[in-house]
């Protein structure tokens, strides 16, 4: 009987440091640290010190290291909520009901295939204020990029590729953070062509203007109806930025892209039922040597337009002069 006593009083005597408790295991080293055991100082003496607060440490990370989609464009211009891949001889729409969206952003791409698609913008039953005729050479080379303005909503963005079955495209539709293009011609003197004559001004690639001073820094052309005006580009020019308006008319207009002599790299026929309400921006990519942008307005004398059209993105690295082959002329 002794012994059992002794060992009885011998258990009751001893701290029972066998349960301490452990602390949690850490998994994730971006978000929880391994905490220090507070819980020594409860079974006597001084109390131990608190666990340190857990440190969300993705939020200092970019949003390129987070897995998400760089600002091009437009905030998330290719997320995948916007982009839909239409197929050759396919409808689709992107519909707004808010009328806090004055204007989105349109880009259409192909994996290097042509590209041939129309784009329209809907107001209401039969109401087509504003519709586009898209053709790329080399949809992947060359996307398109354009600004609607969709103001007095609701509207819808109808893309419909014309293309065969073999041909389907990428599209995306984005109504944050679009680019405001009206401010570009606010103060802008104009030039007069007059139908049928033809003006050229070549662009020096060094200092490119940027576009929210467009207006104090380039003169804006008035192109009469039946007239085309020409803007040939250094090679060194990367992309350029096409501005057409009018002052309350419809605008009709063909805007072409040339790497050649009559050949058409990509081309766009536009109708705009009010240009100045609803007037057309866009980007249009000039990669290589010879590129030249093209302006036809297609509507009677009646109806001048207003266009600019000015280098955006400049490679300052790259060749200002091309090799010119052949040719018996005394350069």
């Amino acid at each position: 009987m002794k012994i059992y006593f002794n060992i009885l009083a011998i258990s009751l005597a001893a701290p029972a440091l066998g349960f301490v408790p452990q602390p949690p295991f850490c998994r994730d080293i971006l978000t929880v640290r391994r905490a220090e055991p507070p819980y020594l100082g409860s079974f006597g003496g001084e109390a131990g010190p608190e666990a340190p607060p857990v440190i969300d440490r993705t939020k200092e990370l970019s949003p390129v290291e987070r897995g998400e989609p760089p600002l091009v464009g437009g905030a998330r211009l290719w997320d995948p909520s916007t982009t839909l891949i239409v197929q050759g001889q396919t409808l689709k729409t992107w519909s707004y009901a808010s009328h806090q969206v004055d204007r989105v952003q349109v880009a259409l791409k192909t994996e290097g295939r042509p590209l041939d698609a129309d784009v329209d913008l809907w107001q209401g039953p039969d109401n087509t204020p504003c519709k586009m005729r898209v053709y790329v050479e080399d949809g992947a080379k060359r996307p398109f990029n354009a600004v609607v303005e969709t103001p007095r909503g609701p509207n819808t963005i109808a893309i419909r590729n014309i293309g065969q079955l073999e041909f389907p495209l990428t599209a995306c539709v984005s109504a944050v953070e679009v680019p405001d293009s009206r401010y570009l011609s606010e103060t802008a003197p104009g030039m007069i062509i007059q139908g049928g004559a033809l003006r050229t001004y070549p662009f020096d690639p060094v200092e490119v203007p940027d576009s929210r001073y467009l207006s104090e820094t380039a003169p804006g052309m008035i192109i009469q109806g039946g007239a085309l005006r020409t803007y040939p580009f250094d090679p060194a020019v990367e992309s350029v930025q096409i501005l057409l308006k009018t002052d309350g008319r419809p605008l009709n207009a063909r805007v072409e892209l040339l790497q050649g002599p009559n050949n058409n790299k990509q081309v766009i026929e536009l109708y705009t039922e009010d240009g100045m309400d609803r007037p057309y921006y866009c980007v249009i990519e000039t990669p290589g040597s010879g590129n030249v942008v093209r302006i036809v307005n297609t509507a009677p004398v009646e109806f001048p337009l207003n266009a600019w059209v000015e280098p955006l993105d400049i490679d300052e690295n790259g060749a200002s002069t091309d090799v010119v082959l052949g040719g018996d002329k005394d350069w």
